[in-house]
C-alpha cells in the first residue's frame, strides 16, 4: 500500500508503484478535474499540487509519492484562491470547453503564490507549461492580472 495526503485526507492505493498519479486520481479517487491531455507533461492539463509545488501527474509515478501531500483542483475549490480566480476567468472571458482550465487555474495560483502582482511577461512565462486551444491566452492573462489586485489572498496555506 502506498499512503499519501490528498485534498487533506489521508488515503493509500494498492495500484503498482509505476501507475501514474494522473491515473490514480481519476481512477481509483473520482478526482476527473485533473484531465490527460498530452500524457508527456507539456499541456498542463494534469496540473497539481504536489508538496505545494506545481507538477504534470502524469508524469508522476504513483510509489513516488508516498507520505506527500498532493493537492488537485477539487481540493482547491472551496478556496479564496480559487473563488476569485473562478470570477476573473469567467468575468475575462477565459473559459471555453473548459478542458485546460483545472491546470491553468492551478499554474495561475502557482504563480499568484510565489508573485503576487506578475507582469503581463511574468503571467505568460507562469502559464507558459499550459496548453489552450479554444480560448487563448490574452483573456487567461488578463483573468490573472485582475486576480492580482485582490491582496492578501495568495499566502499558500
Amino acid at each position: 500500500m502506498i499512503g499519501f495526503k490528498l485534498n487533506g485526507r489521508n488515503v493509500e492505493t494498492d495500484a503498482p508503484p509505476t501507475a501514474r498519479l494522473l491515473d490514480i486520481l481519476r481512477s481509483e479517487f473520482a478526482l476527473i478535474g485533473t484531465k490527460e491531455g498530452c500524457g508527456e507533461g507539456e499541456c498542463g492539463a494534469c496540473s497539481v499540487f504536489v508538496e505545494n509545488h506545481l507538477q504534470n501527474s502524469c508524469l508522476i509515478p504513483i510509489g513516488s509519492i508516498a507520505g506527500a501531500e498532493i493537492q488537485t483542483i477539487e481540493g482547491i475549490l472551496e478556496t479564496e484562491q480559487f473563488k476569485i480566480l473562478d470570477e476573473c476567468y469567467s468575468l475575462a472571458g477565459g473559459v471555453q470547453c473548459g478542458y485546460c482550465i483545472p491546470g491553468m487555474i492551478m499554474a495561475s495560483i502557482a504563480l499568484l503564490t510565489k508573485n503576487p502582482h506578475p507582469s503581463e511577461v511574468e503571467i505568460r512565462e507562469g502559464i507558459s507549461g499550459n496548453l489552450c486551444r479554444c480560448t487563448g491566452y490574452n483573456m487567461i492573462v488578463d483573468a490573472v492580472k485582475h486576480a492580482a489586485k485582490c491582496d492578501g489572498v495568495w499566502q499558500r496555506k
